[in-house]
């Protein structure tokens, strides 16, 4: 499972003006609210959590968590991953830091262990999600709540035409998620929907420039990237900024995101 890297956005680790803005395009989604204690907004972290992060990836998500006192519960299927993210947390003020390691068929922990579950752009890599989403609603307690997000299907729509043949193969993005199937996966599950949001313009276009250019994505650096960084930058420190952004947002989204609760 490979979800969103460190910032929990969609936004790969590139040239640092493109990670920069990036980051604050987020923050201005709503993402990283540390004085509210909010993953995302109206995504409460407390001390008293049992915080469930599946598809942990490099554990932008669980840093968080455990930031703010969480019990944190790092799963992926990449053993490295999880011990990697283990040693992350380390040194920060969480409650207890556990490591799970497997495909959630079944995932290896008790029935309504966690009250936050943290599931980011990984259905769309996975075999069967109604198992998988299955899974996630038992070892969510009463009321726990869900923090779930994919691809949006414009982009990926968009993607098919310039990414390389892998990213719509085993073990990349082997589904696009149309927003109405998205609901349905999460309502199927038992779970109650709070919200469904959209946000990542901003990457939509990143990456569809990045294929183009064909650099490192370790090392994502090109004048059309850096440009488009500081086109966006422009854009929001405008008067309307905001509103262009959230309206483009809302037309090409890099991902969408349900917050949902189990009853």
């Amino acid at each position: 499972m490979t979800p969103a890297p460190a910032i929990s956005v969609p936004a790969p680790a590139a040239a640092i003006d493109s990670f920069h803005i990036g980051l604050r395009d987020a923050l201005a989604s709503g993402w990283y609210l540390h004085k509210s204690s909010e993953l995302y907004r109206g995504f409460f972290i407390s001390a008293e959590d049992v915080v469930l992060d599946i598809g942990c990836g490099d554990g932008g998500n669980s840093l968080f968590c455990a930031n703010h006192g969480a019990h944190v519960i790092v799963a992926d299927i990449d053993a490295d991953k999880v011990e990697s993210t283990i040693q992350r947390l380390a040194q920060t003020p969480a409650r207890l830091v556990q490591g799970v390691v497997g495909d959630a068929n079944p995932l290896l922990l008790e029935d309504g262990i966690a009250s936050r579950v943290i599931c980011m752009e990984v259905l769309e890599h996975v075999d069967d999600t109604a198992q998988f989403l299955s899974e996630l609603a038992r070892v969510g307690k009463s009321g726990a709540q869900y923090l779930l997000s994919v691809p949006d299907p414009v982009q990926e729509t968009l993607q098919k035409g310039v990414a390389p043949a892998s990213y719509f193969e085993k073990p990349n993005h082997i589904r696009i998620i149309q927003r109405d199937e998205f609901e349905k996966m999460v309502t199927d599950a038992g779970l109650v929907i709070e919200r469904h949001e959209y946000y990542g313009f901003y990457w939509s276009v990143w990456w569809l420039f990045f294929w183009i250019c064909k650099v490192d994505l370790n090392n994502a650096s090109h004048p059309l990237l850096d440009n488009w960084a500081k086109t966006w930058e422009a854009l929001m420190d405008t008067p309307n900024g905001e509103q262009v952004r959230q309206a483009l947002n809302d037309f090409m989204p890099k991902s969408q995101v349900i917050i949902a609760r189990k009853p």
